[in-house]
């Protein structure tokens, strides 16, 4: 029995999202997350940047007691899954394969649209595990730059979130393609403008709650799920400043975030310049 907590990250607040799928499906289990709020987005650096970044968050993670690691970001997924799995000794979870078995289990057409950042639409790992699953899917991928900023700066509910989303999605949707995966951890917080531009034909698909799923099997088969006997603790990590992700992850989850910390990369002056305050607790 591995009774560790597990740990989550992102480069950002997108991971919130599968950070929440985890916690319903999971309430005992112990949570700690990490947002790397100094050097985001993620989505228009190079492979090489996004191993080395998600190598220092996984030696994070594994210190803090992390028993698994779910990769909630779709870039770092694109450009470290494989070399994660192949370096680190505890599992590590991705969050593509998840959303694309969800896409084919929920799309009648079989015409699907993804929608992620460049550094995903670049990496064609969509393509590729479409391809290996043998999933029955027609996949067209769109990089839309700009959707993780309206994220990370709170604007998810604004008309210029609306005409951001209008501009980039309008002209690929057609009337056959029935399901769009939001292929970015940050996209579901877009989903009611996403919704309002795609329409109701299309089937919005996160892959954070068959994230979630695929967790909880591999803890059942690992016999690593901790017994129901009180609820897991839940901790924030950010490189960036403390108060300012407390305050934003309170707004995307609807409750506060009680234990939230800032840590500042020593070896990146990049990161330096954004990190915050050490700690603070949210009120």
């Amino acid at each position: 029995m591995n009774d560790g907590p597990i740990g989550v990250f992102d480069s950002g607040l997108g991971g919130l999202t599968v950070l929440q799928a985890l916690a319903d499906l999971l309430p005992a289990e112990d949570l700690v997350y990490f947002g790397d709020t100094a050097r985001y987005p993620y989505g228009d650096r190079r492979a090489d940047e996004l191993r080395r970044f998600s190598d220092q968050i996984a030696d994070l993670l594994v210190d803090e007691g992390a028993k698994m690691l779910v990769v909630a970001c779709n870039s770092a997924t694109a450009a470290a899954l494989t070399h994660l799995r192949e370096r680190l000794a505890i599992p590590v979870i991705g969050v593509v394969e998840p959303g694309l078995r969800a896409a084919a289990k929920a799309s009648r057409s079989r015409r699907t649209v993804v929608i992620g950042t460049r550094m995903t639409a670049r990496s064609r790992i969509y393509e590729d595990t479409a391809e290996r699953l043998k999933l029955d899917l027609q996949l067209e991928v769109l990089a839309c730059p700009g959707f993780v900023e309206l994220v990370e700066e709170g604007r998810t509910d604004t008309p210029e979130a609306v005409e951001v989303v209008h501009d980039r999605l309008a002209p690929l949707l057609t009337a056959r393609t029935d399901t769009l995966v939001l292929g970015c951890t940050h996209y579901p917080l877009l989903s009611r403008a996403i919704g309002e531009v795609v329409g109701r034909h299309v089937t919005l698909v996160s892959s954070a709650d068959e994230t979630a799923f695929e967790v909880r099997d591999l803890l059942e088969r690992m016999g690593w799920l901790r017994a129901a006997d009180r609820p897991g603790r839940r901790v924030f990590i950010t490189s960036g400043r403390a108060d300012r992700f407390a305050e934003l992850g309170r707004r995307f989850l609807g409750h506060r975030l009680h234990e939230v910390r800032a840590h500042a990369w020593e070896t990146s002056e990049e990161a330096k310049r954004g990190a915050g305050q050490r700690a603070v607790g949210a009120s």
